[in-house]
């Protein structure tokens, strides 16, 4: 029997499994047995159609592949679990079934861990589990590193990002995370399609830097001696695709920001990007609102669902206020009665509140910060916020009634930002001047910055942009929510990690 241990191993006696499982692979290879050089076994089915169709397979021979996770010999016969992509199911081995030299092999020189297929058929034992009674054994891959100790599993995080692999193997939680995470993607994908976008690519590389607040990965490519640049967002590429006529277009794209880390944070993450020609920021907020309630509906079976323990309705119609709305809600200034910009900063300073910009800061960078300071946080249930002053929207279109302000909306669940939409800026000549000015704000906050104006996209301007909304959202932080996990890094199945010494 597998010895059941009450302490974890310690380095050298993993070192001392691992050398003892090299030595039953040498001699396993000598007895012509390598477990390397198998390519292919036939399966017929896995753990989950044994279960679920049980009353079929009754007493039928099936085929099965999977790794080894538990062993409990009992002289000629034993119980073991393997597990596949669906979960685990027993197996039952008997030497009279499988043969003397088979069984002392299954006995001696197989270890938990290791990768097996099994023939037999299907049966019920007398607790009540559903299980294989093998009538052929054999192994396919030899694994030569001991998995952790059932009992303490692995919960180091550290190890458990540097090593998914193995984290995938001994914790079901984990890769039933990562099989929701693709649900959600098929779900995106299902929702926009059927409402008649078109998913595209654009590129990953970028010849120049744009002004915007990101910080890009720079890197060289040497045919063309020039300095590219990976992509902080997919904006500009597709928006130049409504120019050209395809009207509805999306994008799942990988995103790279030279930037912090935290729990909502990584360096390089995906979101999705749609633009719908003839539709401003209102209809988006329709759009966003019927996406979730569907996504989560069809992945998680129900609209009220819980985050860290905060329970969810996102169900129910989500609350709509603009800035200065939330701001004189949740803090008490009036933007309206700010007479003049000295006004606004005067407040703030009553208030506590720090502007970034100092002195030079306007009536909208005042009302951001206080935004940011104040309100933020008390946004929980699904809340749209809209209109925001023109000074962080350059790409956004301007009020016509009061063009202080843009046709913007950020949505928050939980007090975090989960995405961000406009009705697109299409007039060519505000586009530009707006782009002078971001550039010259980053040139003066990063010296050495190499930020510069997309004339290539002024010029797609210039041919036409018909009216257009658009939205970004970042799917991670979707599959935390939908997943209940506290990091961004529980659902990156390689998140960026600082390599060890």
């Amino acid at each position: 029997m597998d010895e059941i241990k009450t302490a974890e191993p310690t380095e050298e006696e993993l070192a001392e499994q691992a050398r003892i499982r090299r030595e039953k692979l040498q001699k396993l290879i000598s007895e012509g047995n390598n477990p390397f050089a198998k390519v292919n076994y036939d399966t017929t089915s896995n753990s989950q159609d044994v279960k679920n169709n049980f009353e079929q397979l009754e007493g039928k021979e099936v085929s099965l592949a999977g790794r080894l996770m538990s062993r409990r010999i009992m002289g000629k016969a034993s119980f073991s679990h393997i597990s596949d992509r669906d979960g685990l199911i027993q197996i039952y081995v008997r030497r009279d079934d499988v043969g003397e030299e088979n069984y002392a092999s299954f006995k001696k020189d197989y270890d938990l861990g290791d990768v097996i297929g099994i023939k037999g058929w299907v049966f019920k034992t007398q607790t009540g589990e559903i299980s294989v009674h093998c009538t052929h054994i054999e192994m396919l891959t030899k694994c030569l590193r001991p998995l952790p100790e059932k009992q303490h599993g692995l919960t180091n995080a550290d190890i458990r990002y540097r090593q998914r692999d193995l984290d995938l193997i001994v914790n079901p939680e984990v890769r039933q995370a990562f099989v929701t995470r693709s649900l959600i993607f098929r779900e995106i994908r299902s929702f926009l399609d059927n409402r008649g976008f078109l998913e595209v690519d654009t590129p990953v590389l970028t010849t120049l830097e744009i002004g915007a607040a990101a910080r890009p990965f720079k890197t060289k490519h040497n045919a063309l001696d020039i300095d590219m640049y990976l992509r902080i967002e997919t904006e500009l590429y597709l928006k130049r695709l409504i120019v050209g006529g395809l009207e509805r277009v999306y994008e799942v794209g990988r995103i790279f920001r030279n930037e912090g880390m935290d729990a909502f944070h990584n360096p390089e993450f995906t979101t999705v990007e749609l633009y719908q020609a003839y539709c401003d920021y209102f209809s988006l907020m329709d759009l966003v609102e019927e996406m979730y309630k569907t996504i989560a509906k069809n992945v998680c079976g129900t609209t009220d669902i819980t985050y860290q323990g905060i329970p969810l309705h996102l169900g129910e119609p989500w609350v709509r206020m603009t800035m200065k709305e939330a701001v004189k809600k949740y803090c008490g200034a009036d933007y309206d009665e700010w007479a003049t910009d000295a006004d606004a900063r005067e407040c703030a300073k009553k208030l506590g509140a720090e502007v970034k910009e100092g002195e030079s800061a306007t009536k909208g960078h005042v009302l951001i910060a206080l935004f940011d300071e104040f309100c933020e946080d008390k946004l929980i249930q699904p809340t749209f916020i809209y209109d925001y002053p023109v000074e962080n929207s350059p790409l956004a279109k301007r009020k016509e009634d009061d063009p202080a302000f843009t046709q913007r909306f950020e949505y928050f669940i939980c007090a975090h930002e989960f995405g961000n939409a406009f009705s697109e800026l299409n007039d060519p000549i505000d586009q530009k001047q707006r782009f002078v000015k971001q550039v010259e704000e980053k040139r003066a906050q990063e010296p050495g910055c190499n930020a510069q104006v997309d004339e290539d996209f002024i010029t797609a301007l210039e041919y036409g942009l018909p009216p257009t909304g658009g939205l970004g959202f970042g799917v991670d932080r979707l599959v935390m929510l939908l997943t209940d996990s506290p990091t961004i890094r529980d659902v990156l199945l390689f998140p960026t990690m600082k390599p060890k010494k």
